[in-house]
Formats: structure tokens, sequence, C-alpha cells
């Protein structure tokens, strides 16, 4: 393949099939190369596709590679995740006792009490509150900055307080921590690689 003018080789995998009517190119996780063509597609129109696409490939090859390298932990198997996510509970615990314990009481008296601490592994969230006090929080925050793990904690016990994401919720947690948008904005740009 030609990028730029400068000749770069790069290996693939061929997969023919007499149902396919049309090409397709697949860029795995882990960086192979796979061209999907129909059984009687020409050799010589493959190494045209493949000369023409040559640099859509690369770039795709590269970002799925960066992907890989910014979090690696979506890469490893159920079992060494099942591993990897016990060992994070099991270091979440303290740290997240401990923010409680450190701004709960900075809270307005009328909150709602907390009835019960989860962590868990939620694919979209760091945390959650309950309307009947159950705080729940992601135990991927174990490979977070201690302030990124304070902002989560901190947005949650307001919720004790509004159940939405007001105004006055975010004044409360202002108060609690002056300096939340640093961590927020720290968790939304680099979340992804906590595991």
């Amino acid at each position: 393949m030609d990028t730029d003018g400068n000749p770069v080789h790069l290996s693939y995998v061929l997969a023919r099939s007499q149902r396919r009517r049309s090409y397709s190119i697949v860029i795995s996780q882990d960086g192979t190369v796979t061209f999907h063509v129909p059984a009687a597609m020409r050799d010589a129109d493959i190494q045209n596709i493949l000369q023409e696409k040559g640099g859509w490939i690369l770039a795709s090859r590269t970002q799925q590679l960066e992907k890989r390298r910014q979090n690696p932990a979506s890469f490893l198997s159920p079992e060494e995740q099942a591993v990897l996510r016990r060992h994070g509970t099991r270091l979440i615990r303290p740290a997240i006792a401990e923010a409680i314990a450190r701004y709960a009481p900075l809270l307005p008296s009328w909150h709602r009490r907390i009835t019960k601490i989860s962590i868990r592994s939620q694919k979209t969230r760091w945390g959650s509150c309950s309307i009947r006090g159950t705080l729940s929080f992601n135990w991927k925050l174990a490979n977070a900055p201690k302030e990124a793990l304070e902002y989560v904690v901190v947005h949650e016990l307001c919720h004790l307080c509004y159940m939405d994401h007001s105004r006055n919720f975010w004044n409360l947690v202002e108060q609690l921590m002056p300096d939340y948008r640093r961590w927020r904005k720290w968790l939304r740009d680099n979340g992804h690689t906590l595991g």
C-alpha cells in the first residue's frame, strides 16, 4: 500500500465468500485487518482496492491500537476482568467510606439518610443514588485520582438532597467541592482509561 507516496507493507487476512456480493474491510481491536471479498473477485481488483483504501486502513488500525493502549482492561478475558473487578472493589471501599465520612457531615441537616452503599460494575455511570438512599459506585473509580473519586461521592451525596441536576443541586456540589468542575471534566476526558 502507498500512503502519501511512501510504500507501506501491512499483512491482512483475506476471507472469500460465495454469498458475499461486495467487499468490506474490518479492523479488529487487536489491529488485525480482515478483507472480506466475493469468492470470484480477481486478485488484481483486490490489490487495487487495498491500494485505494490504504490510508484509511492504516489510520483505522492506528486508532484501534491506540484505544487498546489507553484501555487495556477492555481487552482482557472475562476471567481476567473478573479478577480486576474484585481487586478494584476491594481497594475502593475504604476510599469511598473515607470520602463519605468527610463530606456527608457538610450536607444540610434535612438530607435523606444513607441506607446502603454498594460497589457495582456500571457501564455508563460512575455512581448513582436511589430515592431510598442507596449509594452505588463504579469499581473502576479505584483506578482514578482520589479527587475524581471524591467528586463522584460528593455528586451522589448531594442527590440525597436533590434528586435532579437543578441549580440548587450544582450549587450544593460546588459548596462541598469548589473545584468539582475540574474532576468532572477529568472523568469525561479520561474515564475510558480506567478499565
